[in-house]
């Protein structure tokens, strides 16, 4: 990730105890501040990247902390950096071992692809996090037979025992929204998502019955956006914001693709989507509302 500091100064912890959070915020901190350390030691990507005999695009995957990190690539580029006091190196190096940890879902990475692995890694770390959605109900809100319906439609080819894992992951990631410091999740969910059938009446029904228990959670809020509204300020499709509680680290907008995703960043680029965030989430229903209207969908299933 990017950093808004007007000054790349040398600030790494001293003590890797310090910072606070997962491998990811780790990852995130060691690779700004490598990227501090990299510009005001005036050495480009390129050259940081042929003294590891990497490239400057692995550099550059370091600086945003989308990949794990060898100590020895990390002690190499603190060299070359000028990093030469003792307690600043180990304090940076300390970050290594923190950011390799493992994610929950490691045993089933073959069924990831990295764009979404790194999704998974932000949102473990989000304090905060805000979505809008169209097609579907939100994942971390999908009740298993639900979640069943919409994997199959994306992957009808697959054994059972491997749509049987992806329900299962899925399943896991929710638990996060019931564990000790849960982030608050925000979704607004446009009423199409809701009225696009996924499987049987049936499922659908125990969809919605399930949103109305998640609504009752402290850390959930669930906004409906009607049909009758018409045009609205999130025409643009769906997206998610992340926030995370560490000061370093900026708010991340993900835009999910068909086979990719984008990470967005830049201030500018992460307004525009608060903006829009908070504009649609006083177009939909309020929380209270959005109950009521759950309710009367039960009676079209």
């Amino acid at each position: 990730m990017t950093s808004d500091s007007p000054n790349p100064r040398r600030q790494g912890p001293a003590d890797p105890n310090d910072t606070a959070g997962g491998p990811t915020v780790s990852r995130i901190l060691l690779g700004t501040q490598l990227r501090r350390l990299r510009e005001a030691s005036g050495i480009s990507r390129e050259a940081a990247g042929a003294h590891i005999r990497a490239s400057h695009a692995k550099i550059s995957r370091l600086e945003l902390g989308r990949v794990g990190f060898k100590e020895r690539d990390i002690e190499d580029l603190l060299t070359l950096y000028g990093v030469t006091d003792a307690g600043e190196r180990e304090g940076l190096l300390g970050l290594v071992t923190q950011a390799n940890v493992r994610g929950w879902w490691s045993q089933d990475s073959d069924l990831l692809p990295a764009w979404f692995e790194m999704y998974l890694r932000l949102e473990q770390e989000a304090r905060v996090i805000r979505t809008y959605q169209v097609q579907f109900v939100p994942g971390l809100l999908q009740s298993p037979e639900y979640a069943r319906e919409v994997i199959l439609a994306g992957h009808r080819t697959e054994p059972e025992h491997e749509i049987d894992r992806r329900v299962q992951l899925r399943i896991d990631r929710q638990k996060m929204l019931s564990e000790p410091g849960a982030p608050q999740f925000w979704a607004v969910i446009d009423e199409a998502a809701l009225s696009r059938p996924f499987g049987s009446p049936a499922i659908m029904r125990g969809q919605v019955e399930h949103l109305l228990e998640m609504s009752l959670m402290p850390n959930v809020s669930i906004q409906v956006l009607p049909f009758r509204l018409g045009s609205h300020a999130a025409a643009g499709g769906p997206f998610t914001i992340l926030r995370f509680a560490q000061p370093d680290l900026p708010d991340v907008v993900y835009l999910e693709q068909l086979n990719s995703a984008v990470y967005l960043e830049k201030r500018t680029d992460v307004e525009q989507y608060l903006a829009v965030i908070e504009t649609v989430s006083m177009q939909a229903e309020t929380p209270v509302r959005s109950r009521t209207l759950l309710r009367n969908l039960l009676k079209q299933f």
